[in-house]
């Protein structure tokens, strides 16, 4: 009976697990007036692409978020009326500072592990108070003492924010057009380290570069 109590509750958090892992529709950011509105822009196959180099920072219509290990490109597609184009992820790359090969996109997924929230403070715990007053009286752990892990966002928050992320990601699969929305790079240096910039387009259009001013 216990046993059987014990895969009832497992299957209760699989199936939890399961609902917290269900497809989020993914809407991708409203594209601006015109491709004129973004930093780079570039026409090929009767379609003008448009991006906007966001350094680190992720910005979604719910919120900024922050991620250090990847900067993010926001790109917009315009064409005629009624046009309509295939997107995805995978037909961008990034040449940063003139490397010879530049850095493919990254899939949006891997990118949220390192999502944080610069609004979010962690509580203050009564053990880090306490040993914040023995440190300024003198005291103080013994010498070697593993430090604490640092605080982790509650799951319900960081969900929220995962999900907002997600649907501010570039659509994928045939689209009306004008279409715009996220993409992730693989980069852990600072933005201010960044002298060159080429966005890399090698898509359903055709190929193109689009050169930022640095």
């Amino acid at each position: 009976m216990r046993s059987m109590r014990l895969i009832l509750a497992m299957g209760g958090v699989w199936a939890l697990s399961l609902c917290a892992q269900a497809p989020v529709e993914v809407h991708g950011v409203p594209a601006r007036a015109g491709a004129v509105d973004y930093q780079a822009k570039a026409e090929v196959g009767g379609v003008t692409i448009a991006a906007d180099f966001v350094g680190h920072a992720v910005p979604t219509p719910d919120g900024m978020f922050t991620n250090e290990d990847y900067v993010v490109i926001e790109v917009a597609f315009y064409g005629k009326p009624d046009a309509k184009l295939k997107l995805t992820w995978e037909d961008f790359s990034l040449r940063i500072n003139g490397k010879k090969m530049p850095t493919p996109a990254t899939q949006f997924g891997l990118a949220l592990k390192s999502l944080k929230d610069p609004e979010w403070q962690p509580p203050v715990s009564p053990d880090a108070e306490k040993s914040k007053g023995s440190i300024n009286g003198g005291g103080g752990g013994a010498a070697g003492d593993p430090k604490p892990l640092p605080p982790k966002m509650p799951f319900p928050l960081r969900r929220a924010m995962e999900l907002k992320v997600t649907k501010a990601v570039l659509a994928e699969g045939e689209r009306p057009l004008p279409q715009a929305g996220l993409v992730f790079f693989q980069y852990r240096g600072k933005d201010e380290g960044i002298r060159q910039l080429e966005l890399i387009y090698n898509g359903a259009a055709g190929t193109a570069t689009l050169t930022f001013e640095r």
